[in-house]
């Protein structure tokens, strides 16, 4: 199997089957995404522990194949991770999407490059992009514990 197959059915099983959807009861923070152009809507909801440290990390929403694999992907990464490692991951991820860098991160095992690698290819398409971006921006936002939606018209 090529590489490319393998990022596609990384994204289609996601996609299909996302990881941590639904709310859950005594989350800590929490933030809304939306994406207009295309419909795209999440919200994350997230628990840190006394050490700050994702102890829980879910999402509701609806939207295009890219975003519910994207923001699955996401709470897999970052879930079990301190505040300030989650924090980098999301810039690792939102630089790879902009810039096209490769992940050189030793904050990532292999396994994790490769699942966040498989969204690598939006950034050929930029009104992609927005759906692939929309949840970790809305992860931030909640880290940061911000008040107003995530609008990619208004974040990108």
């Amino acid at each position: 199997m090529d590489l490319k197959q393998l990022y596609q059915d990384i994204i289609l099983e996601h996609g299909k089957s996302p990881r941590n959807f639904g709310k859950f009861n005594g989350y800590s923070h929490h933030a809304r995404g939306h994406n207009p152009l295309c419909g795209d809507l999440v919200q994350i909801y997230l628990k840190l522990n006394n050490e700050k440290k994702v102890e829980k990390l879910t999402f509701e929403g609806s939207g295009c194949a890219i975003s519910m694999a994207s923001t699955s992907i996401m709470t897999e990464l970052v879930k079990g991770n301190s505040f300030d490692v989650a924090k980098n991951i999301i810039s690792i991820f939102l630089n790879m999407i902009k810039n096209n860098l490769d992940i050189k991160s030793t904050e990532l095992n292999e396994d994790q490059k490769t699942k966040i690698m498989s969204l690598s290819g939006v950034n050929q398409y930029p009104m992609r992009v927005k759906c692939a971006t929309l949840a970790w921006h809305t992860l931030a936002s909640a880290m940061d514990e911000k008040k107003e939606e995530v609008n990619t018209e208004i974040t990108e």
